[in-house]
């Protein structure tokens, strides 16, 4: 499907790595990543949540589990590519796991790892009408977190996505020191550097990374198809994380979009300030080089696409990902360089800042 084709290796976990001291980064760190690996290679690998952390939980009052059918369902994935030079951040998702999404951005430059969290409350909790304000922002924000914010859920530290991520990049310190995955620890050992984390996720989960990005400074937020919840204020409350470092793409004919729920949080996440609503089909971007792109871009943080995908609104939903559902012209990707650019666009290089679109309904009520 496409000419992206990293090579396929076996992890080793032999090999001590040895890690500079300093850094720069998109966002201003000062500590640099170096790898020290005897046998550069791209790693793949995976690890039970259960097994790394013997507190976590199964919640089956909200159908989150640790096994499924006598399944294991709590993997958990990570990759990093020592091959290439690193840029010292780590990509957390926020959604199932999409092998092809992960090649890409070790390719550039970027760790990435997946984590089973409690994040399976959407189709059972906060289904009254009108539903409150605060609800499905404070479930979020719990399953984040492990931190009481929602009297809808009860979901303990060691199952909520910072801690697991916290347990998942110990473990691969220990197990991949190739990786240098200590990077992204605290100097304290107390928690992962969150200002070294671009938190990312699609529907679900860009919704939750972007809430989370409210609450915690990170290096970035890249929203795929999201963020939603369109009854909630939440968008709108101060960020930690600065309103430039968020960076979403979707499809005109997802019905997130139809029914403004993206571009209503787009704009109350102030990322109208950064430049208008492109379009990335009117370039043809995979000639492009990354200044190019940026330039075919307008440094904006909100892109759109519209190819044809056949009056299918629910293909339209998961297309702007790598994947069969994607926009491929002679088995090739055409958002290639879109995928670079949400994830590794320096985040204080930024467009135009538009007025809010009067068109775009705000105020949405059940």
């Amino acid at each position: 499907m496409s000419p992206f084709k990293p090579k396929i290796f076996v992890a080793a976990v032999l090999v001590a790595a040895s890690i500079g001291t300093s850094a720069s980064g998109q966002t201003g760190t000062t500590r640099e990543l170096r790898f020290n690996d005897p046998q550069p290679q791209h790693y793949r690998l995976t690890a039970r949540a259960s097994e790394i952390d013997a507190r976590v939980n199964a919640y089956p009052e909200i159908g989150f589990l640790i096994e499924s059918e006598g399944k294991p369902a709590d993997v958990q994935h990570a990759s990093v590519d020592t091959r290439v030079v690193p840029r010292g951040k780590l990509v957390i998702w926020l959604m199932g796991h999409n092998s092809e999404l992960f090649d890409r951005v070790n390719s550039y430059g970027l760790h990435a790892i997946r984590v089973h969290y409690a994040n399976k409350w959407f189709s059972s909790c906060c289904q009254e009408n009108p539903v409150d304000e605060n609800c499905r922002g404070n479930i979020r924000l719990e399953a984040a977190t492990g931190e009481d914010f929602s009297d809808d859920v009860e979901i303990q530290n060691p199952d909520g996505m910072m801690e697991r991520a916290f347990q998942f990049v110990k473990w691969l310190h220990k197990n991949n020191p190739q990786g240098g995955w200590d990077h992204f620890l605290s100097t304290n050992g107390a928690g992962l550097r969150w200002e070294d984390v671009i938190i990312a996720g699609s529907s679900h989960g860009s919704t939750t990374a972007a809430r989370f990005a409210k609450y915690k400074k990170v290096s970035r937020v890249v929203a795929f198809c999201g963020p939603r919840d369109q009854f909630q204020t939440w968008q709108s409350l101060e960020s930690a994380t600065p309103e430039n470092r968020y960076f979403g793409f979707s499809h005109t004919l997802d019905g997130g979009w139809t029914g403004d729920h993206y571009c209503r949080s787009w704009e109350l996440l102030g990322m109208h300030k950064f430049g208008r609503i492109v379009n990335v089909d009117d370039t043809n971007l995979k000639k492009l080089n990354a200044e190019e792109t940026a330039i075919a871009l307008e440094n904006t943080r909100r892109l759109i696409t519209n190819f044809d995908v056949g009056g299918d609104a629910q293909r339209a939903h998961s297309s702007v990902l790598p994947g069969k559902r994607a926009f491929t012209v002679d088995g090739v990707y055409q958002h290639e360089n879109v995928w670079r650019y949400l994830f590794t666009h320096p985040v204080d290089v930024v467009g135009t800042a538009v007025e809010m679109d009067p068109g775009c309904q705000k105020n949405q009520k059940q």
